[in-house]
């Protein structure tokens, strides 16, 4: 079976070692693909390729996102018409998407950015100390990395209360939903930690308005897209010291701007969309057996829906 491979150059060769590892059969081919186009049956592929090319390989059965996210595959034009699509669920992204959210939540709680303030002025100064238990954390998207983020959060002694298109129930996290559980979970909220996936209905979702309802000198993380983030209203809601403080590890575009504020906001820690970063080795069997089910008319792990958008 021929695997079209579309990622940047530095990631390519690695997915090759580890899929080829699993599967010395598949003939695997690297994007732009000069050959002919009815032999590729698979596309395993990240960002920045063009959605209208997939439609040259009238073979193709099935499309593998090399991330947690799927908006890469389905902004316009889409797929090919019929061909199933794949997102990766992994322990290890998961892991390190926990990680980034204890990190940054831990970095603004403990009051991190005012004692390195402080170091940087050579002041000794004691602030009051956190108080855990009534530090509020609000999380948006209670999908495998919001659940497993949130599970964390609470084990550490945090009020933690999750929001989700759907109703969901999650041992100890207070679960809202719909617009009303929406704004619910802001005014409650005194770190918000962005997970959601990016589809229509979510663009643009952290606004002015959203930024209002949350309580004055509360935080957010962001690391699922940047295009959830009206940047200007949060550009304002810091400088106006509504919001006390933002990490971002997704912004929009990508790579920032040099000319972008954001770089040297005193509020604002940024990282380079590296919160959780996919490692072939540990995705590679599941790509596999998705594409061995793929050739065999089977049911597809973690099949995305493209009208819901994940």
């Amino acid at each position: 079976m021929a695997i079209l491979l579309s990622t940047r150059a530095a990631a390519i060769a690695e997915w090759e070692a580890a899929l080829a590892a699993l599967d010395p059969s598949l003939v695997l081919h690297r994007h732009p693909f000069a050959g002919d186009p009815a032999e590729i049956e698979a596309v395993v592929m990240w960002t920045g390729h063009d959605l209208a090319e997939l439609r040259r390989y009238p073979k193709l059965k099935l499309i593998v996102s090399m991330g947690a996210g799927v908006d890469h595959l389905l902004a316009p034009p889409g797929p090919p018409p019929g061909v199933p699509v794949a997102r990766l669920v992994d322990t290890r992204l998961t892991q390190a998407m926990s990680e980034w959210v204890l990190l940054n939540v831990l970095r603004f709680h403990r009051q991190d950015p005012e004692y390195r303030a402080q170091q940087a002025a050579r002041l000794w100064h004691e602030l009051p100390a956190p108080d855990t238990a009534r530090r509020r954390i609000g999380i948006l998207g209670l999908g495998a990395l919001g659940a497993d983020a949130a599970a964390k959060l609470a084990a550490l002694g945090f009020p933690v209360a999750g929001w989700s298109r759907r109703p969901k129930s999650l041992p100890g996290i207070a679960c809202h939903h719909g617009p009303e559980g929406f704004a619910a979970l802001l005014r409650t909220s005194d770190i918000l930690v962005c997970l959601l996936p990016l589809t229509p209905a979510t663009r643009g979702i952290l606004d002015w308005r959203a930024f209002s309802l949350l309580p004055r000198g509360a935080f957010l993380l962001n690391a699922a897209r940047g295009g959830h983030v009206v940047q200007h209203d949060l550009l304002a809601a810091l400088d106006s010291g509504h919001l006390a403080g933002a990490a971002l590890d997704v912004t929009e575009p990508e790579p920032l701007p040099a000319d972008s504020p954001l770089w040297t906001h005193p509020r604002v820690v940024l990282t380079p969309h590296a919160a959780s970063v996919t490692i072939p080795e540990s995705v590679a069997p599941q790509v596999v057996e998705n594409i061995r089910r793929a050739r065999a008319g089977a049911p597809i792990l973690n099949l995305v829906d493209p009208v819901a958008g994940y």
